[in-house]
């Protein structure tokens, strides 16, 4: 049987434009080749800038931004896309093929409600009447765990939490039943325990429908258990490509190998936290009049040390970030700093206590301005907060980048031209260029590999033993609790339910709501989902 999906000898190139040089044509695919059959999965893992999310967009036959497909097929059911003229790939993309990107914040409009753009490509394309969209789109929300999938889509993309936007966008690739979804990073904004749930339904949706799938991933714990095949990226060449279990029991590449054998590094936490720099005390908050998100929030954060704010999408770990940060007043409680209280709004803050705390977002694509280059965007705090200029300024541009893991040369490119996780480095070496003395960290190594993200997590440790700098270290990653945490905060519905030292927080009795996130955290291992799910409904019944 013709498979669905043929990939052969894809060639693909980035024209770069430097400021003060003459354009130049960059390869960044070079001869990629694969098969994928229909109810199947291929995995696509490998470091940001691999090549990833520009062979998955390929199989739209869409390049971003200066890209463009220079060479190779991209067979759908035996037809080549690419010599397609523009109106048959319209007539493809979003029905025969759907697309779930990295990013779910910068991919939803914010004026209009969610069911609206669930169904838009689905009604559009008249695969159903609009009220049968309406009902798919319920049944889908449903079945990705979304809270109230009645009345869900009735919201705006900014009442919803990001995983919780992540898995709407989801339901948008399902609802048309199109032949082949592109999942680019579907679960790198979700809580472990929502990612089983969400991996699952991803699953159970391709078994049913015969659906095939482009699964992008950086972690290979996830693509383990979703992929029946496994291809390797590095610099945009294949480096290992064959079936799962081939793949993960018996890897044939050294990068491979590195990959499966990486995972952070266990810190030692502090002795004495019994010191504070930032607190939040008896600190109540709301969206408007009607809608609290936040329960008497109690925290510390010592100087020179790092907490851990854990929990699943939705339970008030960002929101937590806005009141600390001014951008969202508390009705009740208050944030202190250094001994003070802090100026509940943003505005009322001096030029210190706005550079002395500094964030790193979770949405790298929507925390930049896509006008601006990278030296642009790197250099503003210097200028804001030092007057730094000319030539010390890009000294020191170049320093943060080089700090970050970033080619230097990649200063005179804008957001457009990175991938998410070189974007997301990006957003750090900006925090870092105001010199400050606490760093909110909302999930910043969340779209980066591996290999890449122990490095960023080496880097910030480093950054604290030098500069005595506090990090509240937001996440739902336990294994970069483990690596970076001195004591940890676990929060669920708008609470903190366990807090202290790491390592009584990590160790048993443990309350149901712990021992869940504790299991569900994902292993490099064939079957791991299906054991997992097992044991959660095993748990469910004992309840």
């Amino acid at each position: 049987m013709t498979p669905l999906l043929q990939v052969r000898d894809l060639e693909i190139s980035a024209k770069v434009f430097p400021p003060n040089g003459e354009p130049f044509e960059l390869e960044i695919v070079k001869g990629v080749s694969f098969d994928l059959a229909r109810g199947k999965v291929i995995g696509l893992i490998g470091e940001s800038g691999a090549g990833k999310s520009t062979i998955g967009l390929a199989a739209l036959a869409y390049g971003r931004g200066s890209v463009s497909i220079t060479g190779g097929k991209v067979l759908l059911n035996g037809d080549n896309i690419l010599n397609r003229s523009s109106r048959t790939i319209s007539s493809v993309r979003g029905r025969r093929v759907s697309y779930v990107a990295q990013s779910a914040a910068a991919a939803f409009n914010p004026a209009a409600r969610l069911e609206e753009q669930v169904i838009e490509a689905t009604v559009l394309h008249r695969v159903s009447s609009r009220k049968d969209a309406l009902a798919r789109s319920k049944l889908l929300f449903g079945l990705l765990g979304l809270p109230e999938p009645k009345i869900f889509g009735r919201r705006y993309p900014h009442q919803v939490s990001g995983g919780q936007l992540q898995r709407a966008m989801t339901a948008m690739a399902l609802c048309p039943q199109p032949d082949l979804i592109v999942f680019d990073e579907p679960t790198t904004a979700l809580d472990v325990t929502t990612q089983i749930d969400v991996l699952a339904a991803i699953r159970h949706a391709i078994d049913e429908t015969g659906t095939a799938a482009i699964y992008i991933t950086h972690d290979l714990a996830v693509v383990a258990q979703i992929a029946d095949d496994i291809m390797v990226l590095r610099n945009g060449e294949t480096v290992e490509y064959g079936p799962t279990e081939q793949v993960i029991l018996a890897p044939k590449a050294d990068y491979t190998n590195e990959l499966i054998a990486t995972s952070p590094r266990h810190k030692n936490e502090a002795t004495d936290q019994s010191g504070t720099l930032l607190s939040l005390e008896h600190v109540s908050a709301a969206y408007g009049k009607s809608v609290q998100v936040l329960f008497d929030v109690n925290m510390h954060l010592p100087t020179g040390q790092t907490l851990a704010v854990v929990g699943e999408s939705g339970s008030g770990k960002s929101t937590t970030a806005r009141v600390i940060t001014g951008l969202l007043s508390p009705m009740k409680g208050e944030v202190r700093y250094d001994g003070e209280p802090l100026p509940p709004e943003l505005k009322h803050r001096s030029k210190d206590q706005l550079r002395e705390i500094q964030m790193i977002y979770q949405m790298a694509d929507v925390a930049m301005n896509p006008r601006q280059t990278i030296r642009e965007t790197v250099g503003r705090p210097l200028t804001f907060y030092f007057q730094m200029r000319g030539r010390k300024r890009e000294e020191r541009v170049q320093e943060l980048l080089g700090q970050v893991e970033l080619d230097p040369e990649m200063a005179d490119r804008y957001p457009a031209e990175l991938s998410g996780g070189q974007k997301q480095r990006v957003c750090i070496a900006r925090a870092l260029a105001a010199e400050p003395r606490v760093v909110i960290c909302d999930e910043p190594t969340s779209a980066l590999d591996p290999l890449v993200a122990r490095g960023i997590l080496d880097l910030l440790t480093r950054l604290q033993d030098k500069t005595r700098v506090s990090y509240l270290f937001i996440t739902h990653d336990l294994a970069i609790v483990r690596a970076i945490a001195d004591s940890i905060a676990i929060m669920y519905q708008g609470r903190v339910v366990r807090s202290g030292p790491k390592s009584a927080v990590l160790s048993a009795p443990f309350d149901d709501y712990t021992d869940l996130l504790l299991k569900s955290v994902p292993k490099v291992e064939l079957g791991w989902l299906e054991r997992a799910l097992t044991e959660r409904r095993m748990m469910s019944a004992d309840n």
